[in-house]
């Protein structure tokens, strides 16, 4: 495949899922993944974890893990493509239904549509974190660490951020 149609390939298939990613990028994850792993084969279940693991710590948007995944696949040009076709169509459709959005604060049909989103964004992203989960835990300790967060985010007010200090160290140490 020419550097070409790499880009067009990426541009399309990231505007396309631009406009389905309700809650944010990552809430796309799962089609992500799908595409840069399963479809076009642009790099491998460890490479998009370690993506999605840089996109999360660094400051900015989570959106950077498209900018990860061009870069990855075609280098500036497909940073900027996949980044362009990502945010442009959202931005958008966000500023042209922004215009009319506040018009039609009391009616039904928005109250309907606000409350119908909040499942759909949530259950994206619960669809996301299995996806990431999936393609991370490759040991059953790995598996174990992320139930034990998983469950003490969801059910305690410990912060998560002592088991990923917790699992960190049991990387660094070569058990995972």
């Amino acid at each position: 495949m020419t550097d070409t149609n790499v880009l067009w390939t990426m541009a399309v298939r990231f505007a396309l899922l631009s406009l389905f990613a309700i809650g944010g990028a990552n809430a796309a994850i799962p089609e992500m993944h799908r595409l840069a792993v399963d479809v076009h084969h642009w790099m491998s279940d460890r490479q998009f974890a370690d993506m999605f693991a840089i996109a999360q710590v660094s400051p900015g948007p989570n959106v950077i893990i498209v900018t990860l995944i061009g870069y990855h696949v075609a280098g500036i040009a497909g940073a900027v493509v996949a980044t362009l076709a990502m945010t442009g169509p959202t931005c958008v459709v966000a500023f042209l239904i922004a215009r009319v959005w506040d018009r039609f604060k009391e009616a039904r049909w928005r109250i309907a549509i606000q409350a119908g989103l909040v499942p759909v964004s949530l259950g994206l992203m619960a669809a996301s974190a299995y996806v990431i989960a999936r393609a991370t835990d490759q040991s059953l300790l790995a598996t174990a660490i992320t139930a034990v967060t998983a469950v003490l985010a969801y059910f305690t007010r410990i912060n998560p951020l002592w088991a990923f200090a917790i699992a960190g160290a049991l990387g660094l140490t070569g058990w995972l």
